[in-house]
């Protein structure tokens, strides 16, 4: 079976010396988790062309700059088990974007009527992202990557 080919967005946002990730929580179900913006990639779309269209599809947000892709990731879906391999990218904020905002997702997807509460949160991040998004951040910068305490760290790659 092809694995699902997906992107997976780390927005980063630089106030001073301090960095923010773009994350957003789905309005009405908490168990979702903490997220950043991610998704399939369409036939014949670019990994670079999904990354923008979901930045843009799931938070409202115009304007992210790709800066590098930063690491491919191959693992099963945690509820599905399907496999999928994610390609995760840092992009650079617009320079102004509100801290937070909620966005409605339109169109015709699946997704099209969710709400997203979006904002930017201080790096390293206090808690997990659901599905280990976070996995990778210190990719970006060492000390983007947080230490859990032990009991959250079972199960991380």
């Amino acid at each position: 079976m092809d694995s699902r080919q997906r992107v997976a967005a780390y927005v980063i946002r630089r106030l001073g010396h301090r960095s923010e990730l773009l994350v957003f929580d789905q309005v009405g179900t908490p168990e979702a988790g903490i997220q950043v913006p991610a998704g399939g990639i369409r036939p014949g779309e670019s990994a670079e062309g999904a990354v923008v269209r979901e930045v843009t599809e799931e938070t409202g947000l115009a304007g992210a700059a790709i800066r590098a892709r930063l690491h491919t990731e191959d693992k099963q879906h945690p509820l599905t088990g399907q496999p999928r391999t994610t390609q995760f990218f840092v992009l650079d904020a617009p320079a102004h974007c509100p801290d937070a905002w909620s966005h409605t997702l339109s169109g015709n997807d699946s997704d099209a009527g969710l709400t997203f509460d979006c904002r930017f949160a201080a790096l390293p991040l206090q808690v997990p992202l659901a599905d280990d998004q976070d996995a990778w951040l210190g990719l970006i910068d060492p000390t983007f990557a947080t230490v859990w305490p032990p009991t959250c760290r079972q199960g991380r790659a």
